[in-house]
């Protein structure tokens, strides 16, 4: 009787801990996650050198300018697009502000405009515009190359030689491209008369990603798993910019 006594106290001593524990956990779980919060935010600014940092990602091209076209119909917007989200989740999972100038098949021309040239006109402008209220501080546009004949291939970044960070930006791309998807051996190039890195307020690098007149390597652009490389590389390059890396000697 006395060991059936003894039970009992301790299975209500156990039910009563636990009554009382659990709560009491609770408590101290919600308190800790109010603690880590600021320290983990404390931390990514300090590791993290996008972080905070508004980033304007351009999708080339979209709406009635499909951009270039390959031999099999796989069309310059889509890829960008495509291309230019990946990165844009890189970029957010390092804590950058992300700015798309476009999230969807659509340019940045007025509605009413009919005209072609002139809806061109108005989405450069208005793609210029948006990196200047966005009061972004880097400014990345994403294309496709094309040519007419020739077994062309490979990415190449350009930049306006205007701005030496134009340059640099632009070369660390290039040297990531480079290095990990290894397409290509150019080397980034200077051009001034782009309208979008002419009138761009914030550094900036146009990057080509590969040529769709090449039959071989429009059907690796158009596959996800490349594309996400190609994303990679841009992300890797802009990190370094971000890191004061300086432009890599060329060998």
């Amino acid at each position: 009787m006395i060991l059936f006594k003894s039970i009992y106290r301790g299975i209500s001593m156990f039910r009563w801990r636990k009554m009382y524990w659990i709560p009491l956990m609770g408590v101290i779980l919600l308190t800790c996650s109010f603690m880590i919060e600021p320290i983990r935010s404390t931390w990514m600014s300090r590791s993290e050198p996008m972080f905070g940092k508004v980033i304007v990602i351009d999708a080339g091209h979209g709406g009635i300018d499909g951009g270039a076209v390959s031999p099999s119909g796989i069309i310059e917007k889509d890829i960008t697009l495509k291309i230019a989200s990946y990165l844009q989740q890189l970029l957010g999972q390092a804590g950058a502000q992300v700015v798309m100038t476009r999230e969807t098949d659509t340019d940045l021309a007025n509605p009413d405009t009919r005209r072609i040239s002139r809806r061109k006109a108005e989405d450069l402008s208005n793609r210029v515009r948006l990196v200047r209220e966005s009061k972004a501080e880097l400014f990345i546009s994403i294309h496709l190359n094309s040519m007419a004949a020739g077994p062309w291939r490979g990415a190449q970044t350009f930049y306006n030689p205007i701005k030496e960070e134009n340059k640099r930006l632009a070369s660390l791309i290039q040297s990531e491209i480079i290095r990990t998807i290894a397409n290509t051996d150019r080397l980034p190039k200077a051009k001034n008369d782009v309208f979008l890195m002419k009138y761009s307020p914030v550094p900036m690098a146009l990057v080509e990603v590969g040529f769709l007149s090449n039959s071989e390597e429009a059907r690796l652009l158009a596959t996800e798993a490349y594309q996400k490389q190609v994303a990679s590389a841009i992300y890797y390059g802009m990190l370094a910019y971000y890191d004061g890396k300086k432009v890599p000697d060329v060998k």
